[in-house]
Order: structure tokens, then sequence, then C-alpha cells
């Protein structure tokens, strides 16, 4: 699913993910688990975490991609990517949950959030039809984040 394979492609999150300054591989566990380092930075804000990223092209619910945060700026980090095939593309869900010890940036981003989740779809979109063509891409339900 080209899809998947574009959100487990996080070395190149840097190419087209706004703030995402650096990307890369730390470690494979397994074929389907991996240790994830990314670099992110706005205005006054740059930081780095890491995450342990499990790949599961095959579940029985469909295609998901589990995130666990390991190290870097956050309390707790956890995200989850769903796929289901659909007959005009694919459905997407991105669930996001998310605390940082940095009680400012904490209030920074939820000032922020909502225009950085747009623009982040935005350009996972605009990549997808660069790669793809002209996806048909929407998400499954309202992205949803508890922060």
């Amino acid at each position: 699913m080209q899809l998947f394979e574009l959100v487990a492609d996080v070395p190149r999150y840097p190419e087209f993910l706004p703030w995402c300054h650096a990307g890369r591989i730390r470690r494979r566990e397994s074929p389907t688990v991996q240790i994830a380092e990314l670099a992110i930075g706005f205005g006054p804000f740059h930081e780095k975490f890491t995450s342990r990223v499990v790949l599961a092209p095959d579940s029985v619910d469909g295609p998901r991609i589990d995130t666990t945060g390991i190290e870097g700026p956050f309390r707790r980090l956890v995200s989850r990517w769903t796929f289901q095939p659909h007959a005009d593309g694919c459905l997407i869900d991105f669930e996001l949950e998310f605390d940082f010890r940095s009680l400012l940036l904490q209030q920074t981003v939820r000032l922020l959030f909502a225009e950085a989740v747009r623009r982040m779809v935005s350009a996972f979109e605009a990549r997808a039809r660069e790669l793809y063509g002209k996806p048909s891409v929407r998400p499954a339900t309202p992205l949803s984040s508890r922060r």
C-alpha cells in the first residue's frame, strides 16, 4: 500500500514535512520494528525525539503504524496511523496523544496545534500527489488528538 510506505519512510520526512529538519532510522529491531529519530523546529523551539515505530502492514484490522516516544521533550507521545483500502483510494485515520515535559512548549504547541496538523496533513497529501499522482485521500474520521 503506497500511503503506508509513505508514512513509514521516516528518513524522507524532511523533504516534505514542515518543521522537520532531520529524520533517520537509528536501528531496526526487526523487519517491523524500528527506532526512529526526528529533529523538528519552529521559531525558537528546536527538539530531537526518538520513537519506537511498529509497522503492521498485515494487521487484521487493516495496515497500521504505531509510534511510542522513548526519548526527547515528550513526557508521553503515542500515535497511530490506520489505513483502510477503499474503492477510490485509501481512508486514513491518524490519532495522536502527547504531553511535553516543558510547560512553555506544551502551551505554545496547544496554540498552534490545529494549524500544525493542517499543514502536516496537507504535506502528506502533496507528497502522495507528487509520488503517486492525484490521490483519493480522505481522513476516515476527523483528525483526533488528545493533548
